[in-house]
């Protein structure tokens, strides 16, 4: 049922079926509601087919953690964890557009505008995160939740030439949206002809996650096909939702003051993990850090081709890994290589949705881990990997803890850059399909990207089926902050990426030092540089050189920056009195003096 098929032998694997993080987590869930047991991700890795599996869970006790069931309401709504710092960031910089979740589909054919109007007020009804604002009361925020016939969205309807459709789309996603005044939610419909239309939907961060997209569109078509027919939808309500999250959070964690309580274990467990983090993984960037982010961003999109994503899923099967694992060690190494050291902090999402009632929900339940590589003593890839194993899947096992709370614990020095990490690495599984199912319409999606970054750079890879012989391939893509790197700069680190992915797959026993992230072109125009054209060059010294100019003009301008400007005279002079300072103290020549 998780992965899809119609059947399982015994002695098939999860992860060679398909199986990945995302579903191990869904699975998880689905034994403990299932089965009553309490297992973990581990598990899976450890006994991947349904007969090691079920020999496992023969030892499993019953879950500790509380079934997420609806919850008496407070009068004052709390907010979940993640939402609290979505909300801060909101009260620090104001509305934003750089947590906007956009979403736009092209629909070609003959559409009922005032039947998609009416779809939306159904699924917006139905899911009450998309009519909650988020005002502050007391000195905290709360969760408003607005009743359905408060919380109707307009769909105003633009008429805009082809040509201009992108431009247009771009526009609407990148409004702001007040999440304390307005809708998390906000519609457009395009109208590019008769029966050509591009449906524009963008959601704030703080009432949805890229995981609420697919319950989202499919309630849309459930809607649009009822209200064609001229009736409501006749679903059933959902028996939680995300309130009752909010408050299930609260009450799964625990008390932080008993040092028995998940959230004081799972602390413990960060709080050794991270120990001394790099504070900011710096790479050779194109312009300084800026004193305030702007967080404006470009995306480059790639891939890898068919048979390197191949390789890559039979390395994950062989060393008991996932597809996931292997790109996050083959990125760590190519940062290390641009200097970030031997030790790499990578951000990644998780899903948060670990229990089965929120599978259909639309919220904000998505978790953020920070995944820690440990490159140190030159170890094989093959090596490299058994360690990114051994820690994300300790990291997944402590997966409750909100980032949020994270950074509060480890209270890392406030700076210009995002905490604990500045790389993101996502890897997105799913089938592509129509990503609404609206009658009597074509339906396919439409680029609608933000032109923001949240991190200095975040990888994204999606992978993508192939045919009935052959593997598929992966789409990617890095978002990468703009005021730091130039577009060249960030398509040559996707380009040493995928061609690292090519070599450390065909042989990931040599130590990581002998893996070449370079291009022969690279490598070639680096000795053109190491090689060039020599020159006589004169037998006087630098000193002696100038002192010559300082003779020669002495009044013009030696150096500058932005407030003074010395002479060749006045530079000299400067340099005479250090040296007369210097030699007061003894030190003399080839004595070593910090700068």
């Amino acid at each position: 049922d998780v992965l899809g098929l119609p059947e399982v032998a015994a002695d098939d694997n999860f992860f060679a079926l398909g199986g990945h993080s995302l579903l191990a987590t869904l699975l998880v869930g689905r034994i403990r509601t299932a089965l009553d047991a309490e297992t973990e991700i581990r598990t899976l890795f450890e006994h991947p087919t349904v007969a090691s599996l079920a020999a496992a869970l023969e030892d499993a006790g019953r879950p500790a953690r509380p079934p997420l069931t609806a919850r008496p309401r407070p009068d004052a709504l709390p907010l979940s964890y993640a939402q609290r710092r979505l909300w801060f960031l909101h009260r620090l910089d104001g509305p934003s557009a750089t947590y906007n979740i956009p979403f736009a589909v092209r629909l070609d054919g003959a559409l009922d505008a005032d039947a998609l109007r009416l779809a939306l007020h159904d699924v917006v009804a139905r899911h009450a995160p998309l009519r909650t604002v988020f005002p502050e009361r007391g000195g905290h925020p709360v969760q408003h939740v607005l009743a359905p016939e408060d919380a109707r969205p307009v769909l105003p309807v633009d008429s805009v030439d082809e040509d201009k459709g992108a431009d247009r789309i771009a526009e609407a996603v990148a409004e702001p949206i007040d999440v304390e005044r307005e809708l998390p939610l906000r519609a457009t419909l395009l109208r590019l002809a008769d029966e050509s239309h591009v449906l524009v939907l963008v959601i704030h961060h703080i009432a949805a996650d890229g995981s609420s997209l697919a319950p989202l569109v499919r309630d849309l078509g459930t809607a649009y096909r009822a209200r064609l027919g001229g009736a409501a939808p006749a679903w059933t309500p959902p028996p939680v939702d995300y309130a009752d999250y909010t408050l299930w959070q609260r009450e799964l964690l625990g008390d932080e003051t008993d040092p028995d309580s998940p959230v004081s274990r799972q602390l413990a467990f960060w709080r050794d993990a991270l120990a001394g983090l790099p504070a900011c993984v710096e790479l050779p960037r194109d312009r300084p850090r800026p004193s305030a982010p702007r967080h404006e961003g470009a995306t480059h999109h790639f891939a890898v081709d068919d048979a390197t994503a191949g390789r890559i899923a039979a390395l994950a099967r062989e060393n008991g890994c996932s597809v996931f694992m292997v790109l996050r060690a083959a990125l760590a190494l190519l940062l290390s290589r641009h200097g970030a050291g031997e030790d790499v902090p990578l951000g990644t999402a998780v899903a948060g949705r670990t229990d089965e009632a929120t599978a259909d929900l639309v919220g904000f339940f998505v978790n953020t881990l920070v995944l820690r590589t440990d490159l140190s003593g030159d170890p094989t890839f093959r090596e490299l990997l058994h360690r990114v194993k051994e820690f994300d899947l300790a990291a997944h096992a402590h997966q409750d803890v909100p980032f949020e709370r994270l950074v509060e614990l480890l209270n890392p020095a406030r700076a210009q850059h995002h905490p604990l990490f500045q790389t993101m690495l996502v890897l997105q599984n799913h089938t592509p399909a129509d990503p609404v199912d609206l009658p009597g319409l074509t339906v396919h999606g439409v680029p609608a990207d933000l032109g923001a970054s949240k991190f200095d750079l975040s990888f994204t890879f999606v992978e993508t089926p192939g045919g009935a012989d052959a593997p598929g391939g992966m789409r990617a893509s890095v978002d990468y902050a703009t005021e730091l790197f130039d577009a060249d700069t960030v398509r040559g680190l996707a380009d040493r990426l995928v061609r690292l992915l090519g070599t450390v797959t065909e042989d990931p026993g040599l130590p990581l030092h002998a893996y070449d992230v370079l291009g022969d072109a690279e490598n070639a125009r680096l000795a053109r540089w190491g090689t060039g054209p020599t020159r006589d060059l004169p037998e006087e010294t630098f000193p002696a050189l100038f002192a010559h100019r300082v003779r020669q003009t002495p009044d013009a301008p030696a150096v500058r920056d932005a407030h003074t400007t010395l002479t060749y005279r006045e530079l000299d002079a400067r340099a005479d009195a250090l040296a007369r300072r210097l030699a007061a103290r003894g030190i003399g020549p080839e004595d070593r003096v910090a700068v």
